[in-house]
Order: C-alpha cells, then sequence, then structure tokens
C-alpha cells in the first residue's frame, strides 16, 4: 500500500527568508549591463575602410572635403568590386543623390585638417542602376543567433558584453542570404539565451524559445579567445554549428598580435561565418528542423460543417498548357565575378531545351550566385545539358553547383576530428 507523506509547510519567518533570499538572485541575475542592441541593417551598399587626408580653410571645410573624397573613393572601389577591373568616377553631383549615408569609424579633427576611417552607404535603387545590379536575394526562414564567446574557461552570451556579441550588433545584414534574428541581451534574454542553452536538446523549450523571438531554427556561431601571454598573440577559433541538435557546419582560426585588434578580429570572424551560413543555405545543409514545427491535423468537419464531402473541383480546360506536369524546379549555383557573368550563366541556361524559366535568385558579385529554373525534364538530362555546354555538375536533388571547367570549384569543410 502507497501511503501520501503530510504536506511540509514551512515556518512563516523561513519562507520569508527564503522569498527573500530568491528575490536577492533574481535582481543578481538581471542587473547591471548586457548586450549590445543590433544596428538597424538597410539594404545598401557597404563599402567600408575609406581612409581620407585632407586639409582645408578651417575644420568644417576640412571635413566636407575629406567626406567628398571618401565618396569618389568608396564609389571606385564599389564599381571595381563589381566589374571586376579598375573603378569607375562619377561627378559630385551624382554621387550626392546616391550616398545615403557616411558612417564615422574613427576621426581626428584638426584647425585646417582632417584624418578619418569611414564607411559610406549607396542607396541600393539609385546606385544598382548605375551598376547594372538588380533582383531580389534568395533569404532563408528567421534563424535565431547565440553568439556564444569562451574565454579563460568560462561562456557568455549576453551575461555580460562581449566583443563577438558586439560583433554580431553591428554586422549589416541586409546582404546577407541569412534572416538573422538578433537580440540586444536585455530583459530575460541573459536567462532565456544563456551559454548553457546550445547544449540543449528538449524540443518542447526550443519551440517556447523560438516562438518567443519569431524564429524556425537557431544558429549558434561559437568563438573561443586563446592568449598565450598577456600582451598577446592571441588566437581566435571559431565554429559556426546550428540546430537544437548544435550540428557543425565549419570552422576556422584568426590570429591577431595584440589586445587593441581583437574587435577588429571579431568582425573578420562574422564575415567569415555569413560566408560558412550562406554557402551551407545554399547547398541544402541549413535548413530548418521539422521537430520544431507543429503541425495540427486539420478537422474536415469543421471545414466542411455540413458534411459535403462530395465536391468536384472544376478545373479549366487549358489549365496544364502553361505548365507541365512534369516540370521541377531547381536551383543553380555558379560563379559571378563581374556583372557581365549573371547575364552570361542566365543566357547558358535558358538555351537548354526544355527549361521554361530562369531568373537569378540570389545574386553575389564575386562570389556565388543562385539561378532558379524550371526544367520540364529529368534530372539527367539537365546535368547532360549542363556538362555539353563546358560546366562540371556537382550535387543532387533539386540543388547543383555549376563551375567552368578549368577554374576549380570551392573547397569543402569537414567535421573537425
Amino acid at each position: 500500500m502507497i501511503r501520501s507523506l503530510p504536506a511540509i509547510r514551512p515556518v512563516p519567518i523561513v519562507a520569508a527568508l527564503m522569498l527573500a533570499a530568491a528575490g536577492a538572485i533574481l535582481i543578481a541575475q538581471i542587473e547591471g549591463e548586457r548586450g549590445i542592441a543590433p544596428i538597424a541593417s538597410s539594404a545598401d551598399f557597404e563599402v567600408r575602410d575609406i581612409d581620407v587626408d585632407v586639409a582645408g580653410s578651417d575644420a568644417d571645410g576640412a571635413r566636407v572635403a575629406g567626406w567628398k573624397l571618401a565618396q569618389r573613393l568608396a564609389w571606385k572601389k564599389l564599381t571595381a568590386q563589381t566589374n571586376g577591373g579598375a573603378g569607375s568616377q562619377l561627378p559630385d553631383s551624382l554621387l550626392d543623390s546616391m550616398v545615403s549615408a557616411i558612417e564615422v569609424q574613427r576621426e581626428q579633427i584638426g584647425p585646417t585638417r582632417y584624418i578619418a576611417r569611414l564607411t559610406v552607404l549607396f542607396d541600393r535603387a539609385r546606385a544598382g542602376q548605375a551598376l547594372g545590379v538588380s533582383g531580389q536575394a534568395m533569404r532563408s526562414p528567421p534563424l535565431l543567433v547565440l553568439p556564444v564567446l569562451t574565454e579563460g574557461g568560462a561562456s557568455a552570451v549576453f551575461e555580460h558584453p562581449t566583443e563577438w556579441q558586439r560583433a554580431w550588433a553591428v554586422f549589416r545584414t541586409a546582404d546577407s542570404a541569412i534572416d538573422y534574428v538578433r537580440t540586444s541581451g536585455a530583459g530575460a534574454d541573459p536567462m532565456l539565451l544563456n551559454a548553457g542553452q546550445v547544449t540543449r536538446r528538449g524540443r518542447n523549450w526550443w519551440r517556447v524559445l523560438l516562438d518567443l523571438y519569431g524564429a524556425a531554427d537557431v544558429i549558434m556561431p561559437l568563438a573561443r579567445i586563446e592568449q598565450t601571454s598577456p600582451t598577446g598573440p592571441i588566437i581566435g577559433h571559431f565554429s559556426a554549428r546550428y540546430g537544437p541538435d548544435n550540428r557543425y557546419i565549419g570552422g576556422f582560426a584568426l590570429r591577431v598580435a595584440k589586445v587593441s585588434d581583437v574587435p577588429a578580429m571579431m568582425d573578420q570572424a562574422v564575415k567569415r561565418m555569413d560566408e560558412l551560413y550562406t554557402q551551407a543555405l545554399f547547398t541544402g545543409v541549413l535548413r530548418p528542423d521539422p521537430s520544431l514545427i507543429i503541425e495540427e491535423p486539420v478537422d474536415n468537419a469543421a471545414l466542411d460543417p455540413a458534411g459535403d464531402t462530395d465536391i468536384t473541383e472544376y478545373v479549366p480546360a487549358d489549365a496544364g498548357a502553361s505548365a507541365g506536369a512534369s516540370d521541377v524546379t531547381y536551383l543553380i549555383q555558379y560563379d559571378t565575378p563581374n556583372v557581365g557573368s549573371v547575364g552570361q550563366g542566365e543566357s547558358v541556361v535558358r538555351s537548354i531545351p526544355g527549361v521554361r524559366s530562369a531568373s537569378t535568385t540570389s545574386l553575389a558579385l564575386g562570389g556565388t550566385s543562385v539561378v532558379q529554373v524550371t526544367f520540364g525534364a529529368s534530372l539527367d538530362e539537365l546535368r547532360t545539358a549542363l556538362s555539353a555546354r563546358g560546366y562540371t555538375v556537382q550535387g543532387s536533388g533539386t540543388t547543383l553547383r555549376i563551375v567552368r571547367r578549368g577554374t576549380g570549384g570551392a573547397p569543402t569543410t569537414g567535421e573537425p576530428q
């Protein structure tokens, strides 16, 4: 026979002390300075690290002259990257209409001299026309970011401000194919999104968190700082992981000579991380975990309360004329070092018999773009046609990677041993 034990009621004084202690602990967990709020990231073209050193009649004149020079240098750098050659020049009047903002990275102002490092932002709509760049980029589902930094044996996300979280907060995400959900570390963030969360596998708790922050899945960019002496050098080990199961995508290491270079190392690491996640998205590795989606069964009675289940759907006679029943949509990745290579790649794909449509959905000048193709034949026939046009075809399923023969392919990264 199982007997139930009587409930143990604490003495009122003891209970009051316990509540007071719990309140003190709770305050200690949420007080103090926490994470850094992420910047609002627009879709403008961004050109960083423009150095200027100009003189003027006074301080204001030198600053204006420095900003004008920065616009010209930034435009030349941007056009050189997109066209794959020497940069072009435009009159200051046109550049003034295309520049949406100038961000000061650092500056020194004297009575008649201005020295600064600036970031110039060009309006995408106006600058894109001059560059010949258009089209919409394919984006991932919203992914919650947990930037974990391990330093001195202790790991932190939002428990206190870190350079790793700062680098993710200032990273401009508009040009990325990843839809990052970044939090500021305020309120309950330090308790909900702590370093221990990356080791938890429970789907119920992850569903609650992702629904709270409006995300479909989670990515965990991990950073570990190794410092051999108080002055340096400093080595950063970085690993891109994702999902409740903490799956590995890729990793790398960076090294700087002194402590003051750590912020720049973190900024560079975030860009490398974004490349890893973007490549994983295009190759089909980075995809939402289906176990995080709660699917409710459909109640047919609720949809048809009258019980009229014998319904004949009307189909127009020419409904199948616009698209064949066997049409399949493929994503084909190809290298686009300049603007001309974008149109060339689309033209090659459109020339294949059986291709219904081909349009670039993700544009990355100087990198790998993606064209969406609707094809009315088998995958083997598409592979054969691409191979006959001088391409090496890799990949499987609905995602393919094509590389011109003789140009090489993209390196792959495996799980570390």
